[in-house]
C-alpha cells in the first residue's frame, strides 16, 4: 500500500484546519488508504500552531513566515525524507475536498504522471472561483502553454499529486510566493510527466483570501516574471 503524506501549508486556519484534518482520517479510513496529514504552520499570528499540536497529524512549525511556498516545499521535503510515495498538497481552508484524493492517486498511478493536478475547470463542476480569478487562471494557462507547449487549465491549483520523482526534484528548487503556475514550467523543462483531472472543489471554509484587487495585479506581474525566470534557468 502506498504511503501518502497531506501536506496542509497553514497560515491563520484555526478557523478550518481541525476539520481538514478530520476529513482526510475519515476518507483513509473508508478507502483504506495509508494518509498521514503534514500540518506546516507558516508562523501563524492565530492560534493555528496550538490546534495542530492537538491534531492527529505531523505538526512542522516555521520559525519565520516563508510564504506558501516555503510553507509547501518543508512538507514536501519532510514526505521526501521519511519515504512517503507520494504527497498531496491540500490547502487548509478546506477548499479541497478529501473525497477526491482516490480519484487523484487512481490517476497518478493509471496514466504513471509524476505530477498530479485536480483541475475545478475540466467539467465545470463545484466551485468556480471569480470571475477576476478565473480570468487571471486564463492568463496562466495561455503563458504556461507558451513556454511548455503543455495546457493545464488549472494552473493556479493547489490540490497536487506529486511522486518521489517529483518530490526529489522539489526538494532542490520551489518558487516561493505564488508557486503554482511558475512550478509547472520547471516541471516540464526537467521532464516530469504531468497531467490533469477534474476535481469538484468548495468555497473556502474559514480565513480570509490573501488576494485582493490591489494584490491581484502584484501577483500577475509577479508570477509572469517568475515564470519567465524559471523558463531561462532550467
Amino acid at each position: 500500500m502506498a504511503r501518502i503524506a497531506i501536506v496542509i501549508p497553514a497560515y491563520n486556519e484555526s478557523a478550518s484546519i481541525a476539520d481538514v484534518v478530520a476529513d482526510l482520517h475519515r476518507v483513509a479510513r473508508e478507502r483504506g488508504l495509508d494518509l498521514m496529514p503534514v500540518v506546516v504552520n507558516d508562523c501563524s499570528k492565530d492560534n493555528t500552531g496550538e490546534i495542530i499540536e492537538a491534531l492527529p497529524c505531523v505538526a512542522l512549525h516555521l520559525p519565520v513566515n516563508l510564504g506558501i511556498g516555503g510553507a509547501v516545499q518543508t512538507g514536501f521535503r519532510y514526505a521526501f525524507d521519511n519515504g512517503f510515495d507520494y504527497a498531496i498538497q491540500v490547502d487548509g481552508d478546506g477548499q479541497h475536498p478529501a473525497d477526491e484524493i482516490p480519484n487523484l492517486i487512481e490517476a497518478a498511478e493509471k496514466n504513471n504522471w509524476d505530477v498530479t493536478i485536480g483541475s475545478r475547470f475540466l467539467t465545470g463542476e463545484g466551485f468556480q472561483s471569480t470571475l477576476m480569478r478565473r480570468s487571471g487562471i486564463r492568463y496562466f494557462m495561455r503563458l504556461n502553454r507558451l513556454l511548455t507547449g503543455i495546457t493545464i487549465h488549472d494552473t493556479t491549483s493547489g490540490f497536487r499529486v506529486l511522486n518521489r520523482r517529483a518530490l526529489e526534484r522539489v526538494m532542490h528548487y520551489y518558487p516561493d510566493e505564488y508557486p503554482e503556475p511558475e512550478v509547472l514550467v520547471m516541471y516540464a523543462r526537467v521532464g516530469l510527466r504531468v497531467g490533469e483531472v477534474p476535481v469538484k472543489m468548495r468555497e473556502r471554509q474559514g480565513g480570509v483570501s490573501s488576494i485582493n484587487m490591489r494584490r491581484a495585479i502584484y501577483y500577475m506581474g509577479k508570477v509572469t516574471l517568475g515564470t519567465l525566470f524559471t523558463r531561462i534557468r532550467f
